[in-house]
């Protein structure tokens, strides 16, 4: 399949795992707890996976042997506590102002770092020059966030905080795609990548509970018994990371994060239309700004990008 595809059903399943994260952080109302499901989920999911897979085992021996070697910095090996901080603040503003607009922002955010990302050469495929077209893909996205939160600007509405750290955990996730794409590059298995970032994601949300329960800022509270897809973030989440740690080796992460704002975008407005976050509609302005975040795909030269087929690891 295509990695232009594969990168707009990534973005899809984004826009589905805010929407189960966003849900279950509003019924258990603690947003960390609902983050820590999440990723314990996920984890408790690839480390059965590994468990019988000798491709994940040889990917983590590869890993050792690199660090080993110095061909990678150990603290790159930390990206998963991105994941977590991303997972965190997500399922604390879903619920605010719902997936479309936690997306557009979200999209900003992360457009605007993999300018930065990819001019570093942080993904380890090199440095990519940062040209007017992609500069003005960053532009567009930010312009497009405005847009879509514009009839919901007022001085008693605090959304635009929540829409601040939609842009905030998008510049998160960019980073964590770059360095993802450089532990795949050694692990040459990416559920092996995936693997790591659920350890050291699922680590960093426990440790920030228990300094919350040791405070008393944090209280935790029984599960709620359904709707059953509340609970698949973990999964969805498996399959995003392995996804994205393969493919942003090839495509770079501004020209991947192109591509999946396509499956983000409609998929975040399917939702808001479909199963709609209490209080929140689907506006002029809203549908303005998807828009005009298209334009922002178009303005990145996306349609005429080229892409290199990956070799494959088994």
């Amino acid at each position: 399949m295509r990695l232009d595809i594969l990168a707009a059903l990534s973005g899809v399943m984004i826009a589905l795992q805010a929407r189960a994260n966003g849900e279950l952080s509003h019924r258990l109302n603690n947003g960390l707890e609902a983050a820590l499901v999440s990723f314990g989920s996920g984890l408790i999911i690839i480390a059965a996976i590994a468990a019988f897979n000798p491709a994940i085992k040889e990917g983590i021996k590869n890993l050792r042997m690199a660090v080993s070697n110095k061909e990678i910095a150990r603290w790159k090996l930390l990206a998963g506590a991105l994941g977590g901080s991303f997972v965190a603040i997500q399922t604390n503003i879903v619920p605010l102002i719902g997936v479309a607009i936690y997306s557009v922002a979200s999209i900003a955010g992360q457009t605007a770092m993999s300018l930065f990302v990819d001019r570093i050469g942080l993904t380890g495929g090199g440095k990519k020059l940062i040209s007017r077209r992609r500069v003005a893909a960053a532009v567009l996205t930010v312009l497009a966030v405005l847009i879509s939160v514009f009839d919901r600007i007022d001085a008693k509405n605090l959304s635009m905080v929540a829409v601040v750290l939609g842009c905030i955990a998008g510049a998160v996730v960019g980073v964590q795609r770059a360095l993802n794409g450089q532990i795949n590059e050694h692990s040459h298995q990416s559920f092996t990548t995936s693997l790591l970032n659920f350890i050291t994601g699922t680590a960093f949300l426990m440790i920030l509970i228990i300094g919350g329960v040791v405070i008393g800022k944090i209280h935790l509270v029984a599960l709620p018994s359904g709707p059953w897809w509340i609970y698949t973030g973990g999964v969805i989440g498996v399959i995003y990371i392995a996804f994205t740690s393969t493919i942003v080796q090839h495509l770079g992460v501004l020209t991947f994060t192109l591509f999946s704002v396509g499956g983000q975008l409609v998929g975040s407005l399917v939702i808001d239309l479909v199963s709609p976050t209490d209080g929140v509609h689907v506006s002029t302005y809203l549908v303005s700004g998807i828009v005009l975040t298209y334009l922002g795909v178009i303005a990145g030269g996306v349609s005429s990008s080229r892409v290199r087929k990956p070799r494959m690891h088994k």
